[in-house]
């Protein structure tokens, strides 16, 4: 005799699921599930009641009818999984089949999320690869994401990256749905994956538990549609809702440095209304927003509950995970953003963070390294594993905490800030480093170390094993100059115009900026110009141009000193 889940039952009755159940709690019925199973004799037993419960039931007055503070709104998914398990795959499938159907050309903008349009309805997907931005939101306190999709490959099953994508999604406290993908190779083993993730706690929800896992093909696009069903379902029984007359709250999920548009911000609404000419503050940056482009980069007067939306007009370039709050003016939003500047240099005066091993070695409570390390290729994370394995050294602790493919980004920073066991250490083979994750490295005095020879690592390695600190580095001070003037010129950025004080200034040297006595930034000289020529250094008593990699705040007047790292041999 053929068996109806609840959620399937609820859809025939024309009521949600959520509905439903509490519907059967007051009938004497408690303890439903939207999975439970029930025959099709308890079925029409439960139709007849509710509908004849509901018949009973008289209609309320017009007047009563007042609309409810939230309403339903576009839930905000977020896919995470092993590396090559195909979440860019079901992205795009999404993307195809629900979001560019009709639009001539497809979607005519990327802007990191969009939004799937299933049954009338619409889900908004945060189009982020790995963990960063669900990272990066989660540490600083932003829950953009109201659902977990998390997609595991039929033939591979639980990989290691699999459990790092469990542990985020369990640390954020949102639900998840397993996509259970390829289930269209001969190879595939779908009731292999859900042994392995019961073994883990995650009972299926067809084999009596609460996890929803779904079998698909994110290729061929079998068992799509059902998981599109399914977040739509778990948003319904979560109560997913905003408020578009509501106080705002909207998350950065990705921002970045236009040459031709400045700074660039996506954000996601999640209660009230964000609208054109709005003043708005996200950390340290702030603007009355110039436009507002959807997620085809179609401008629109406004962005509700559940909406993605790129913004334009902010002042800098703010942080993944920073929360857009809106003000009355802008003087209000320059006080707040000062008064936030003014506690971070008071965090960096009393909190000087150690990025010299001298000083990491001092702190140091414990005899242990813990490495992050992120490789180019996965033979290269290979090789450079198997080469730590052959170091020896008596009496200190080596611990590889997470090795991984690809940059060096914000993640892998916010996992060495968590390490409270040994001392961590960022190391890079072939690879670079994110500039937001730079910058968050040097708040929280995390030492980055970048290689493209596996000899230097390893011999680093063993150094800081064998002295718990690595070779030491001094500055040497070799130049200071003065900032007379700033050029804003497209597609490059901020140039300051600047004299030579004393000494020489040397293109690629480290620069710290200085701006009345107070230390704003330290980074690198990106390039150096007298006139329209690059040259390698400039002396003093001349003038030159130079342009400060990964900072567009320079300003007339800072001082720019100018040092290099001396290695202080072991």
């Amino acid at each position: 005799m053929p068996r109806k889940r609840i959620y399937e039952l609820a859809r025939e009755l024309g009521m949600s699921t959520r509905d439903l159940i509490l519907a059967l709690e007051k009938l004497g019925m408690p303890g439903m599930s939207a999975f439970h199973m029930v025959s099709e004799e308890e079925a029409e037993v439960i139709r007849g009641v509710v509908l004849e419960k509901a018949e009973a039931q008289p209609p309320r007055p017009a007047q009563e009818k007042a609309p409810p503070p939230g309403k339903p709104r576009p839930p905000v998914v977020a896919v995470l999984g092993h590396i090559d398990h195909g979440k860019t795959t079901l992205l795009d499938r999404i993307r195809k089949t629900r979001v560019a159907a009709g639009e001539p050309g497809g979607i005519t903008q990327s802007i990191g999320a969009y939004q799937a349009q299933v049954d009338g309805k619409l889900i908004t997907f945060i189009d982020t690869p790995g963990h960063r931005a669900f990272t990066a939101m989660r540490a600083r306190g932003a829950k953009a994401t109201d659902i977990a999709v998390l997609v595991v490959a039929a033939d591979d099953g639980v990989m290691a990256q699999t459990l790092e994508a469990l542990d985020h999604i369990k640390a954020a406290g949102v639900p998840m749905i397993v996509a259970i993908n390829k289930v269209d190779k001969p190879e595939s083993k779908p009731e292999m994956v859900k042994q392995q993730l019961a073994n883990l706690g995650y009972i299926p929800e067809d084999w009596g538990g609460n996890t929803i896992m779904v079998p698909i093909s994110a290729l061929t696009g079998q068992g799509v549609d059902e998981l599109l069903e399914m977040i739509l379902l778990v948003a319904e029984l979560e109560g997913v809702s905003g408020d578009p007359e509501g106080a705002l709250e909207a998350i950065i999920i990705e921002s970045h440095l236009d040459p031709a548009k400045g700074p660039v911000v996506t954000a996601i609404v999640k209660n009230g209304t964000l609208r054109e000419r709005d003043v708005v503050v996200a950390g340290t940056a702030w603007g009355r927003i110039r436009a507002l482009l959807d997620h085809q980069g179609k401008r629109i007067p406004a962005a509700g509950p559940g909406t993605p939306v790129q913004i334009l007009g902010l002042s800098e370039v703010p942080a993944a995970g920073e929360k857009l709050e809106r003000v009355a003016s802008p003087k209000e939003a320059e006080e707040l953003v000062e008064k936030r500047r003014e506690e971070e240099r008071e965090k960096r005066l009393a909190l000087r963070p150690r990025t010299t091993f001298d000083e990491l070695i001092a702190a140091a409570q414990t005899k242990k390294l813990v490495l992050i390390i992120k490789a180019h290729s996965v033979g290269a994370l290979e090789a450079v594993k198997l080469e730590l394995s052959t170091i020896q050294a008596e009496g200190v602790e080596l611990e590889i905490l997470h090795a991984g493919v690809g940059q060096i980004t914000e993640s892998d920073v916010l996992l060495a800030v968590a390490e409270s066991q040994g001392q961590p250490l960022i190391l890079g083979f072939g690879v670079k480093v994110d500039p937001k994750a730079q910058k968050l490295a040097e708040q929280k005095g995390i030492p980055i170390r970048t290689y493209d020879i596996i000899y230097d690592l390893t011999l680093d390695v063993e150094r800081a094993l064998k002295r718990l600190l690595g070779p030491e580095f001094r500055e040497v001070k070799v130049g200071e100059v003065e900032v007379l003037k700033v050029f804003n010129i497209a597609g490059v950025g901020k140039v300051a115009g600047c004299a030579v004080r004393a000494g020489r200034v040397v293109r690629g040297a480290k620069v710290r900026v200085l701006r009345r006595g107070e230390e704003v930034f330290v980074g690198e000289i990106a390039s150096l110009k007298r006139f329209a020529e690059d040259v390698k250094e400039v002396r003093e008593g001349y003038e030159c141009g130079i342009r400060v990699r990964d900072f567009e705040d320079v300003r007339e007047g800072d001082v720019l000193e100018v040092y290099v790292l001396e290695e202080v041999p072991v």
